[in-house]
């Protein structure tokens, strides 16, 4: 009875075996072989840009156009808003703009012929701001790159829209050179470089001189943020510029009917004209 049962413990033996083998294959063989391997370094991911927004306001959104109106001032100010330190490099850079609602307008180009000055070639421009001002913390072509003010329309010169119908003259620069210069001289199109003031790349203000021949629309405001010539934010702003009183009255009336309008004007000339005649003529009785 004893055979039987060591045959039977040592078939067990020899079954068990090789399962124990197979497993410790599996392990480690030696401490070397133990060691991590190592991993490969990966590529430095680029640091991520800090966001910077604005925060801004205007001291008041609208202007209103009376009978005594010689302009006006508006007030910008704002801060910049951070998730992050004040990043290393060339300080932030703020521009300010104010744009009128624009409209399609033709420019000439005077010659003298025969000893009179005519109009002979023209450009159509599509559209041009009726009012237009920039302001700038810095010199504008030094905190602005060309392509990044083809994309927004920052300066003087690309606020004109396109040009209408066929441009029969070989540059159109100097027409919109032209035009600029006029609405310049006449207030209308102003650049102020270095007047916004910026407090510790946070704060900062802009004061806009609105002059007295303002045309009536919904004015938008812009403020751009700057580092190293590109826009980093753009906050914009409606500014309704509206006619109050007897002048909105006047304005609507001449639009809405105008046969009305010039029946009026007329006889308020014709009473004007005999009213200087009777003063006139009882001045000159002895």
């Amino acid at each position: 009875m004893r055979w039987p049962a060591l045959c039977l413990l040592l078939l067990l033996l020899l079954l068990l075996m090789p399962a124990g083998a197979g497993a410790q294959s599996t392990m480690p063989r030696t401490d070397a072989d133990a060691l991590p391997v190592p991993a490969e370094p990966r590529p430095e991911a680029p640091a991520p840009v800090p966001g910077e927004t604005v925060v801004a306001g205007l001291s008041s959104d609208s202007v209103s156009i009376t009978a005594d109106f010689d302009g006006s001032d508006i007030l910008i100010y704002g801060a910049i808003r951070r998730e992050s330190p004040i990043p290393d490099g060339p300080p932030l850079q703020v521009i300010v703009t104010v744009e009128a609602p624009s409209a399609g307008l033709t420019v000439w180009r005077k010659e003298r012929r025969a000893g009179i000055w005519v109009n002979a070639d023209a450009v159509r421009i599509g559209a041009a701001p009726g009012f237009y001002a920039v302001a700038t913390s810095a010199p504008l072509d030094d905190i602005l790159l060309p392509e990044w003010d083809s994309r927004y329309r920052i300066s003087l010169s690309t606020a004109m829209r396109a040009f209408a119908g066929e441009i029969a003259v070989e540059s159109t620069v100097p027409y919109t050179e032209a035009l600029i210069r006029i609405r310049r001289n006449e207030g209308l199109y102003r650049l102020d470089e270095g007047s916004v003031s910026v407090i510790d790349q946070t704060l900062f203000r802009a004061d806009i001189s609105l002059p007295a021949n303002l045309v009536e629309g919904t004015y938008k405001t812009r403020i751009f943020l700057l580092r190293d010539g590109q826009v980093v934010d753009v906050f914009l702003a409606p500014l309704n510029v509206r006619k109050v009183g007897v002048e909105r009255w006047l304005y609507r009336l001449a639009f809405d009917q105008p046969l009305l309008y010039g029946i009026m004007s007329l006889a308020v000339a014709v009473l004007a004209g005999w009213g200087a005649s009777a003063a006139f003529r009882k001045l000159r009785r002895p």
